[in-house]
């Protein structure tokens, strides 16, 4: 058991898990500490998302597993140093199953149920790191949007979830919206586009499993962070390695540059507290709504990325389009607030 002053120093994480058979979606109004948590997954997203085009696109780093690769290792590194340091815990109890598992940190057990997670996670990086290559920032952040309409159909399917007409109209509003604005991109590239619309399906799959072994592994938020990359670690470094990604790395001639350095040094902090948030507030809320706050904090991804990386000349079309999907998302979130 631990002391009062050792539990006065855990983070907190999310509540107790919920019973597998609960809904995933209930109409409630969203709590004060969900609303938090979708905050804080915008803020980071915003960030995570120009750092990341600047390391592909301004440096023109050779390969995005790579920038993934840092990224899971310096989320296990932060996580294991809190974890000893008791500043976190790994369960949503708390009693540790560090004493049992001085290796792993979570029970064998526990680790392996959250298998399905990991291969989901694995995918869903993997995808959408490479996606923000080859789409400029405003298209990518529009073209995303739509993963609204696959994360639907995933918890249908999962949970026979099924959503009230509001809900439904503000989702085909964000549809139309990014149809529209898509239609006029002169830079449409295929593969780009495919990239993305795999990366919206990816992160439907990878959103709803967290909503069903999140709350059923006992894990909280940082204890499915650790269970991720110990998983997917050692996979991805293996992929990286025959791939030739690691010799790509050793060979880039801004490797040591102090600009580049800084720009991956901020996208791995930002990577650790996006997916943190990401865990937060989709097991708080709904992986419905973790996909409406991914629309919400476009407007600012969006003006950002005209403002710095361009790619997207001006156009009416373009414009109408846009406001119609952040309508769409403005009147979701509304809905979701009420409790509709």
């Amino acid at each position: 058991m631990r002391s009062d002053a050792e539990k006065s120093t855990l983070l907190p994480v999310t509540d107790p898990p919920l019973k597998g058979d609960d809904k995933l979606f209930k109409g409630s109004a969203m709590s004060q500490r969900g609303a938090y948590a979708a905050l804080s997954y915008m803020s980071c997203a915003v960030l995570l998302v120009m750092f990341n085009k600047a390391a592909l696109s301004s440096y023109h780093f050779p390969s995005a597993n790579v920038i993934t690769l840092f990224q899971m290792m310096s989320s296990c590194s932060f996580l294991y140093a809190m974890r000893r340091w008791k500043v976190i815990s790994f369960t949503a109890t708390e009693a540790s199953s560090a004493i049992d598992n001085p290796i792993t940190l979570v029970p064998l057990k526990t680790l392996l149920y959250t298998l399905p997670l990991a291969f989901a996670y694995l995918m869903y990086m993997l995808v959408t790191m490479e996606s923000v290559r080859g789409v400029n920032v405003p298209m990518y952040t529009t073209l995303r949007r739509t993963t609204v309409v696959f994360t639907m159909v995933i918890e249908y399917f999962l949970a026979k979830q099924k959503y009230s007409s509001p809900i439904v109209g503000s989702v085909g509003l964000i549809v139309l919206g990014a149809l529209v604005a898509g239609s006029r991109d002169l830079s449409f590239d295929a593969y780009g586009y495919g990239v993305v619309f795999l990366a919206n399906i990816t992160t439907a799959i990878y959103l709803a499993t967290i909503a069903r072994i999140g709350k059923s592994s006992g894990l909280n938020s940082f204890g499915l962070m650790w269970c991720n990359g110990l998983l997917c670690g050692p996979i991805l470094l293996f992929w990286t390695y025959v791939r030739g990604d690691l010799e790509m790395m050793v060979n880039f001639p801004d490797l040591r540059s102090p600009g580049f350095l800084v720009v991956m040094f901020f996208s791995c902090v930002l990577a650790f507290f996006l997916n943190y948030s990401i865990f937060l507030n989709t097991t708080l809320n709904s992986a419905l709504t973790q996909t409406i706050c991914g629309n919400l904090k476009d407007f600012v991804t969006i003006g950002l990325g005209w403002a710095i990386f361009g790619g997207l000349p001006f156009d009416l079309l373009n414009i109408i389009g846009q406001l119609l999907g952040f309508l769409g998302s403005g009147l979701y979130a509304y809905y979701k607030l009420v409790g509709k």
